[in-house]
């Protein structure tokens, strides 16, 4: 088991647990300061708690189990709460098998979906910023919030889309493809992705090319 240690909970960045997925780590346990009781006054465990929340939803867009994931809060004298969690946490992961089991994915095809995932984070942070801050520091708060269909429709809008166009982008950088083979790389319905190149052409990410009959990068 690989332990990284940081001073703060809420200094564990979005891309920390993206990375350690993608270096193959089954699962990802995160402990923090209890909640109202950190020694600092920018309250960084309700930041470690909201990318927690927000990292579950991306890991479950890319048919990662959510349940991978896992954040809790305790003192410094919590040793024996520290072994409980863990031990609880390691358990689970047990039983949930090797990364990527659950929908059968291969190792290349984990790396690919995360490698997606990673590019977004600068914009993910910025939507969080702007758009998923919860106003009131309560656990309460942020698990109304994060458990809202405002939430959801937030993310489907502003980050689920731009999560699938990631992943098209990636594909398109190895090699210019046609509609019909990006709809079967990723899965998705042949229209959905035409609505995804027309958007991204319209942003000059895409062209089409001629002489190939197949979308590359711009």
């Amino acid at each position: 088991m690989r332990v990284i240690r940081v001073m703060c909970s809420g200094r564990v960045d979005l891309d920390f647990i993206l990375r350690a997925f993608s270096r193959g780590h089954d699962g990802v346990f995160i402990g923090g300061c209890r909640l109202n009781e950190c020694n600092y006054t920018t309250h960084g465990n309700y930041d470690a708690l909201g990318n927690v929340y927000l990292c579950k939803k991306i890991l479950s867009a890319l048919g990662i189990n959510p349940q991978r994931l896992k954040i809790d809060f305790l003192s410094a004298a919590d040793g024996n709460l520290l072994a409980e969690f863990s031990d609880n946490f390691i358990q689970r992961v047990k039983v949930l098998g090797p990364l990527g089991t659950e929908h059968g994915m291969g190792a290349k095809e984990l790396q690919f979906k995360l490698a997606a995932a990673r590019k977004m984070v600068p914009y993910v942070k910025l939507v969080e910023r702007e758009r998923m801050r919860v106003p009131l520091k309560s656990e309460q708060a942020y698990r109304t919030f994060f458990t809202s269909e405002t939430f959801e429709k937030l993310f489907t809008d502003l980050i689920g889309d731009k999560l699938t166009v990631s992943q098209m982008l990636l594909l398109l950088a190895a090699k210019p493809l046609s509609t019909m083979q990006i709809s079967e790389k990723l899965g998705l319905n042949p229209a959905e992705v035409s609505k995804h190149i027309k958007n991204s052409s319209k942003h000059r990410l895409v062209r089409y090319d001629v002489g190939s009959k197949c979308y590359a990068l711009a």
